[in-house]
């Protein structure tokens, strides 16, 4: 995560984008991101077989797939050849699936590049400090607190404490009362 204390903003001469969200979103991010840097080689961190129809498209599209690089060495060696390639700027598709999670933070932390986010709609932000509040917003977001759903989810979690409590004192009343009749069953005549 380079630069995110600082202001500087790179020359950008290589572009990393990860796939971590469905193929069609790079189909769109391509071309927005060809109206800033046009000129600029993309390479894409993918689970996805094959490559992206907008990057077949460009010539020296670089690919890396993550089941080449498996294991803790696999790994290692990624993040050895994305840092030799001298990406200025690596885009993280964050489009709330579930998809190659533990990788794009990974690569945010391993790779020396500037990172910017992406949402659903293509949209995207700088990973820096003067983005603060777009990223609690974001994150927000995210774990259901913005919007209409802000007001149910704060209500679960005031809740929480009460149901936790209601349901831990029902469990002792009931182990309770059967160690009870266990303890002082008596027998009819």
């Amino acid at each position: 995560m380079r630069y995110f204390f600082s202001l500087r903003f790179p020359e950008v001469r290589r572009i990393l984008l990860v796939e971590s969200g469905s193929r069609h979103f790079i189909e769109q991010l391509v071309p927005i991101l060809r109206q800033y840097w046009p000129e600029a080689p993309i390479g894409l961190v993918t689970c996805y077989a094959g490559l992206p129809a907008v990057l077949a498209a460009e010539s020296g599209a670089e690919v890396y797939h993550v089941a080449d690089f498996q294991g803790r060495a696999g790994r290692k060696r990624l993040y050895a050849e994305l840092r030799r390639r001298g990406y200025d700027i690596m885009g993280i598709l964050c489009t709330g699936e579930p998809i190659m999670t533990k990788w794009k933070w990974a690569l945010a932390l391993r790779v020396p590049a500037k990172v910017f986010i992406v949402n659903e709609n293509c949209d995207f932000f700088w990973l820096d400090r003067t983005q603060l509040h777009t990223m609690a917003r974001f994150l927000a977001y995210r774990a259901g607190m913005g919007g209409a759903r802000a007001a149910p989810a704060l209500l679960r979690l005031l809740l929480f404490p009460l149901t936790l409590l209601y349901l831990l004192a029902y469990a002792a009343l009931a182990h309770a009362r059967r160690q009870w009749n266990l303890r002082f069953r008596r027998v009819q005549p």
